[in-house]
């Protein structure tokens, strides 16, 4: 798995895990706030910031999403 961090983390941030990025997940506007964060190979975390509360929040990125994002990192 650490091999793979960097690899996946960049590929996150190209489908737009990115600092300052907006996006929709879970239903939810989010401003993400960091870079994603991976704590193993099925769970991987970013900080955002809720556009309706502006409350901080750390997200899980979905799983298809990061198994699409580690397909094409290897």
């Amino acid at each position: 798995m650490p091999s793979q961090v960097p690899a996946l983390t960049s590929r996150l941030k190209s489908l737009g895990f990115r600092l300052v990025n907006c996006m929709r997940l879970y239903g939810q506007m989010f401003e993400i706030a960091g870079d994603p964060i991976m704590v193993s190979e099925t769970l991987v975390l970013v900080d955002a910031i809720e556009s309706k509360s502006g409350e901080r929040k750390r997200i899980r990125i979905p799983l298809p999403i990061l198994k699409i994002a580690a397909e094409r990192a290897a």
